[in-house]
């Protein structure tokens, strides 16, 4: 099977919750595909993934990566790079960290135009900054 057909997953990491997309087989669309709740460690964030992974024929993931805007590292940026190396250490897959800087307002601002209840809406707003992450990842690196 070529890579056409094999899917990418995406993931917007936060410190409640975690929201994944996935793109269409032929790498075109992204999509929200479900919101994963942080429970204290990532290990049941990682398995999920890999589930997800082996369910969609996933062959490449895409990290949003919480750069600041003065280039400086900051907490968030390095807690998501050690999740990246969990997830290569788990999954066998190096994940590709993509600047995923104004995502989240981005996606709140999208939410705050629809008719979503409030409590709804921080289940999806980790979906679509996710999948404006990979809407961007496939923009750039469509064939």
């Amino acid at each position: 099977m070529s890579n056409s057909y094999k899917r990418v997953l995406a993931i917007d990491y936060g410190t409640v919750r975690v929201g994944i997309a996935i793109s269409d087989p032929l790498r075109i669309i992204a999509r929200g595909l479900e919101t994963i709740d942080r429970k204290g460690d990532d290990e049941g964030v990682i398995l999920r993934i890999k589930e997800l992974v082996q369910e969609y024929q996933v062959d490449t993931i895409i990290l949003g990566l919480p750069l600041r805007t003065d280039d400086l590292p900051g907490e968030r940026e390095l807690a998501t790079r050690a999740f990246a190396a969990q997830i290569e250490d788990m999954l066998g897959i190096t994940p590709i960290l993509q600047d995923e800087r104004y995502t989240t307002i981005i996606a709140e601002e999208i939410m705050s135009k629809t008719a979503v209840k409030e409590k709804r809406r921080k289940a999806i707003v980790d979906q679509i900054a996710a999948e404006i992450i990979l809407q961007d990842y496939l923009n750039v690196n469509s064939h």
